[in-house]
């Protein structure tokens, strides 16, 4: 059974995180990388630009269709995670899924995303939770840490392999440089009406 950190009703804080220790297996993760391994890797680009910005961002990625009957019983249980975890801490209102999961490769000798929104002008305004999938073991890559900013100090968050990270999409975040080998993960966003 997967370990998570579960908050009291009265400390919600909607500018926190929240996340499950070992929310996928071995055997999983070992699913989830032969998959990706059929995917061509594109260099990524940022929200509404025509090509990359090796500068902001550098890293390698395909999606994980939804349509895409190989992919069905991990979308169910991202969803499953994180219609738990926003009971246990934020309680949006969620109800959509807009967009597939992204399979990123961040290779050693600089791969990294800088700071960052998932939200903003311009982009799907309806994302309210992203979830990061922590598909590498730490012990096979140096630097890519997950960072959120919590006021004024960014706070790196648990790289443990198989662990499920979930924070608001407004949280500003990066992924550090990987100095050494390479750093996996997926993303996706879940949403809902507008905030109000």
């Amino acid at each position: 059974m997967d370990k998570r950190i579960i908050f009291p009703q009265e400390e919600r804080d909607v500018s926190n995180w929240y996340w499950y220790k070992s929310a996928f297996n071995f055997d999983e993760i070992q699913k989830i990388d032969e998959s990706a391994s059929k995917l061509e890797l594109k260099e990524a680009v940022t929200y509404g630009a025509d090509k990359p910005n090796l500068g902001h961002r550098d890293s390698k990625i395909s999606w994980l269709h939804q349509e895409n009957s190989e992919f069905s019983w991990l979308y169910d249980k991202l969803i499953d995670l994180s219609v738990r975890a926003n009971k246990d801490l934020w309680n949006f209102d969620l109800n959509s899924i807009n967009e597939s999961i992204q399979y990123t490769k961040y290779l050693g000798g600089g791969g990294h995303f800088g700071w960052h929104l998932d939200v903003g002008p311009g982009m799907t305004s309806k994302r309210k939770l992203s979830i990061v999938v922590q598909l590498s073991d730490p012990v096979e890559y140096e630097g890519g840490t997950l960072q959120v900013m919590k006021g004024s100090n960014p706070q790196d968050l648990p790289k443990d392999r198989g662990s499920v990270i979930l924070f608001p999409s407004y949280i500003l975040h990066r992924v550090t440089p990987v100095i050494s080998g390479t750093r996996k993960s997926l993303v996706l966003w879940v949403g809902g009406n507008h905030f109000r």
